[in-house]
């Protein structure tokens, strides 16, 4: 626990290394902009030498939602300054690339980041998933290309042996993508038999998983996972920020309730704008965020706008007023650790 306490305590000077200063213009704004508009804050990719906004566009909802609201969130976060955008071979599946072919790139490509995974279990699979996501994104180039969703010690090591990894190097090599890393919601065992694999080759440079206030509470992602890859300077990609939505106690897709919960996080325990401000407290490269709508991706955009700093005892409060539920173990429903 202390030494948990003590990693805590830490974290907002190294977030605050990560933050790019935003330049003084005249009649005292202070902003990044480009040719659609003012940006958000930047941080540092890890040591891509890249600089990405704090804020992303979570690919999975773009996918599932109807093509009208999947074009106006990319819209509104373009508007809103958003310039990191998610995706996955396997969201819809192909549908979220598509989109992204259709009303992101043809308009933004230049200046957006633009990412997106495969979960192959394969090398043969991996090379026909890169081929057809650029070909769906009508780009030549990835700005990240990530392995997707390890889920345990095994699969990371079939994948290897695989030789899955060897066509994401090779990928980089050709300059098709930019970037490496790997992401994964399940198990941190996965996450820490990756960096253990390359230790020798450290080739991956983001790593994608799951940072809220209900993981803090355990020896989880936050606890044994992050402190690794701060070690690596590895970009860190946060998702699950409120749990897949858990944090409400309900999920609907579409106006179909998923499913539902009597003991949700929020709003009883803390608000939406707390959650995320305790994610951007942490030295995260870009939170990730999933949204249906042009609404809920709007909301998103202005609590980035008002964040400043987040200290290690306001951090340490949200943690203890969410620790019963933690316990309960039923908001990350999608963790399976053993």
């Amino acid at each position: 626990m202390e030494k948990r306490r003590q990693f805590l305590k830490k974290m907002t000077g190294l977030t605050a290394g990560i933050m790019i200063p935003i330049p003084n213009i005249s009649f005292g704004k202070n902003i990044l902009s480009d040719k659609w508009g003012d940006v958000l804050p930047k941080r540092k990719l890890g040591n891509t030498g890249k600089e990405v906004t704090m804020l992303g566009v979570g690919g999975y909802h773009v996918g599932w939602t109807t093509e009208r609201d999947a074009q106006a969130v990319i819209e509104a976060a373009m508007e809103g300054g958003i310039r990191f955008f998610d995706s996955a071979e396997s969201y819809g599946p192909h549908t979220s690339e598509i989109r992204y072919g259709k009303y992101l790139t043809p308009k933004y490509r230049e200046e957006i980041f633009l990412m997106t995974k495969s979960t192959a279990k394969d090398a043969k699979t991996m090379q026909e998933h890169l081929e057809a996501s650029l070909k769906r994104m009508k780009t030549d180039y990835l700005d990240l290309w990530q392995v997707h969703s390890v889920t345990n010690p095994d699969d990371v090591d079939t994948r290897m042996e695989n030789g899955v990894f060897d066509v994401v190097m090779k990928a980089k090599e050709d300059g098709k993508v930019k970037h490496v890393g790997f992401t994964g919601h399940r198990n941190p065992k996965a996450h820490l038999r990756v960096l253990e694999r390359t230790s020798d080759n450290p080739f991956f440079e983001t790593i994608q998983m799951p940072i809220n206030v209900i993981d803090a509470n355990h020896d989880h992602f936050i606890n044994t996972v992050l402190p690794q890859a701060l070690d690596r300077n590895m970009g860190i990609l946060a998702m699950k920020t409120m749990s897949d939505g858990r944090f409400f106690g309900k999920k609907t897709r579409l106006d179909k309730v998923l499913w539902e919960t009597d003991k949700p996080a929020i709003p009883e325990k803390l608000s939406i704008k707390e959650a995320l401000y305790f994610v951007w407290s942490l030295p995260v490269s870009v939170l990730i965020t999933g949204a249906e709508n042009e609404q809920f991706i709007k909301e998103k955009i202005g609590l980035a706008k008002g964040f400043s700093s987040f200290n290690e005892a306001k951090r340490t409060r949200l943690i203890s007023k969410v620790s019963a539920q933690a316990e309960e173990g039923k908001v990350e429903y999608y963790k399976k650790i053993s």
